[in-house]
């Protein structure tokens, strides 16, 4: 059976669909989300590609699976073109290792930061938890007000609804293993 769910929409217009539907401004949208009205107005007009927390925060707001289906032919692209990553935003790269499901609470990614990297764009937060193993490279990660350095091998779980952010100091690329826990 064929999904209707997207019907060719584009993220952005599922978005603006979804937050008319529950008659959200986009005023209401960002104090539910957490997230600016600016940022989100460029995710409708598809003027952005969302870090993964704003596709979670979404999701929960708008209750429905904003990565349904881009996810999925994501992981077939991405097993087609040897591992290549899809998604990129300003300081990062991500490619989605586990299907999204209303009945699944857990989100995989393989998470690639260049070199030099400082977080731009907004800090990230979303409902739930996350850890990060850095299976490559270097990584600073600041949540809430602490930050720590991280080496090959070293991990963070940490309460993703605090404002976090990433970046990659080091001469070379970092590469991440990032699990997601979502309610």
């Amino acid at each position: 059976m064929v999904k209707k769910k997207s019907q060719g929409l584009t993220l952005g217009r599922r978005v603006r669909a979804g937050r008319e539907k529950l008659g959200l401004s986009l005023a209401d949208l960002a104090h539910e989300s957490g997230y600016t009205v600016d940022v989100l107005r460029d995710l409708e007009e598809g003027k952005i590609v969302p870090p993964v927390s704003l596709l979670l925060q979404l999701s929960r707001v708008l209750k429905l699976d904003m990565e349904d289906g881009e996810a999925e032919e994501d992981l077939k692209t991405t097993r087609k073109r040897t591992r290549s990553h899809k998604k990129r935003v300003d300081s990062y790269a991500y490619n989605p290792l586990t299907k999204p499901a209303k009945d699944k609470h857990l989100r995989a990614y393989h998470v690639t930061i260049e070199a030099n990297t400082e977080h731009k764009g907004v800090e990230y937060h979303h409902e739930g938890e996350e850890f990060v193993y850095v299976i490559k490279g270097g990584l600073v990660i600041q949540v809430g007000d602490n930050v720590s350095t991280l080496a090959k091998g070293e991990s963070l779980h940490f309460n993703s609804s605090l404002h976090h952010k990433l970046s990659n100091p080091t001469a070379e690329t970092t590469r991440l293993l990032v699990v997601i826990y979502v309610p």
